[in-house]
């Protein structure tokens, strides 16, 4: 646990506000999205990056673990404290004062504590918004550290691609301030060093403040949802809905049936959109935007959709089984339901792999055809990012199985399943969520020795501090 002279230390350089020690204040901090849990030793609450170097430069000179977290809505343990009580959570939870926009520019400047939905709400009025869009509500902070995609990743590609800059903080005895933080979206001087924080985790520093390329906030959207002819014809299926619907197609996303069946039973304000209620095994998202107003003599975004679908529809070998343009509210609901439903209709267990996007299918027939023979009482409640390769393979295992008794069962059908991702398929074995506790083990099985030298040189270049829950090296 963490001794009492260090906890009277650190609330000198935070005062009372920053300060969490009671243990029944710190649950928020100790629990993840998805199961995990630990024990804190203490929860620091920084205001301003100034605040998070002194704290830092305390905990590394006096050899104290930290955890950076930030919104805590990751799925691989990558911000919670494991349950020794030695660590302390560094929460950036009050680092969001700074917000300045640059609308001429497409920017904004901030703190990192900001949640995704409070951006998006303070940048409405201005036609703007930051494209990535999530079923959670992340902080900023969090979204820069994992590199998050989401479903319109199609269209705005992930949260790496909407950086512009960074301001981190360093695990060193100085708790050094590398302000990396630009607003030019053109900038070839040497290194990208802002990359490097961007999707490890929170290893090698703290990002405390960023900009962020904004896009224009779209004026009209049409969706619908497709029942293709198969699995063999969804790639087929993606391929002519790009041909024909362009820069205007944002989202093309998969649903398993079982998915879609727990998020319906789960959230009973859900319409069943299909007709006598019958789910299709398996189902599309698919969206278009334009980011003006409607003109007059415009031919409409729901008339656009349409018109591709029964040019598909009449096309010889029809990759369509059915389909149908609905409200994209409505539709959107659904999907957006699917990780909370499937998380309640069994124990859980989660992979987020990704794929070639000829791929991706073939893995999934591949699941339902295998997992079957080698594992008892799992239902295979699948969705994901069709457009981009990556799919959310969740297994739900019954919460009566015998299975779940087992010590060593998560552990090995986590292996069978990465072992086919990764070494069958050629698939990545963390495609949006990141580095955790969860997969530190597969990253150890899966990178490099050169690569790992390289990752634990460049820690003990920036962060050499007990920083993160990741071991990269």
């Amino acid at each position: 646990m963490i001794a009492g002279k260090h906890i009277e230390a650190l609330r000198g350089l935070l005062g009372d506000k920053g300060i969490v020690s009671e243990s029944r204040d710190m649950a928020a901090y100790q629990t993840g999205a998805r199961y995990d849990e630990g024990v804190a030793g203490l929860v620091l609450r920084p205001r301003t990056t100034a605040e998070t170097s002194s704290v830092v430069s305390y905990c590394v000179r006096n050899d104290i673990a930290l955890i950076p977290q930030s919104g805590n809505t990751g799925l691989v343990s990558g911000s919670t404290p494991d349950s020794s009580g030695d660590q302390i959570v560094l929460s950036l939870d009050r680092l969001a004062e700074h917000f300045e926009l640059d609308a001429g520019n497409r920017s904004l400047s901030l703190d990192a504590g900001f949640r995704l939905s409070d951006v998006n709400a303070r940048l409405e009025s201005h036609g703007l918004f930051f494209p990535i869009d999530l079923g959670a509500d992340p902080r900023i902070g969090g979204m820069l550290s994992t590199n998050t995609g989401g479903s319109r990743f199609l269209k705005y590609g992930d949260v790496r691609r909407n950086t512009l800059g960074v301001k981190v903080v360093l695990a060193d005895e100085a708790g050094t301030v590398l302000d990396l933080n630009c607003d030019l979206r053109k900038n070839n001087t040497g290194v990208d060093w802002k990359q490097i924080f961007v999707g490890t985790s929170g290893a090698f520093g703290i990002i405390t403040e960023c900009v962020l390329n904004l896009e224009r906030l779209p004026r009209q959207t049409a969706t619908a949802f497709l029942v293709p002819q198969s699995a063999a014809h969804v790639l087929p299926l993606l391929t002519v809905m790009e041909e024909r619907l362009g820069a205007y197609l944002s989202a093309f996303e998969g649903m398993s049936g079982n998915a879609v069946a727990a998020a319906l039973a789960h959230v009973p304000s859900l319409r069943n959109p299909f007709q006598g209620g019958h789910i299709p095994d398996y189902l599309i998202l698919v969206e278009v935007m334009r980011t003006w107003a409607p003109r007059e003599g415009e031919q409409s975004l729901d008339e656009v959709l349409e018109t591709a679908l029964a040019e598909i529809w009449e096309s010889e070998a029809a990759p369509l089984a059915d389909a149908f343009v609905g409200p994209p509210a409505e539709m959107w609901s659904l999907r957006h339901a699917l990780s909370e439903g499937v998380k309640h209709a069994a124990k859980l267990i989660a992979f987020d792999v990704s794929f070639r996007r000829g791929d991706i299918m073939a893995f999934c027939e591949r699941m339902r055809a295998d997992l079957p023979q080698a594992f008892d009482d799992i239902t295979i409640c699948d969705f994901g990012h069709i457009g981009d390769g990556g799919v959310h393979f969740n297994l739900a295992v019954k919460k009566d199985s015998p299975q779940l008794a087992d010590p060593i069962f998560e552990t090995t059908l986590r292996q069978w399943v990465f072992k086919i991702a990764v070494e069958d398929f050629g698939g990545s074995f963390s495609a949006e969520h990141a580095i955790g506790r969860k997969n530190q083990a597969i990253y150890d099985a899966y990178t490099s020795d050169t690569l790992k030298q390289l990752a634990a040189s460049l820690k003990m270049i920036t962060s050499p501090g007990k920083l993160g829950t990741v071991t990269f090296g």
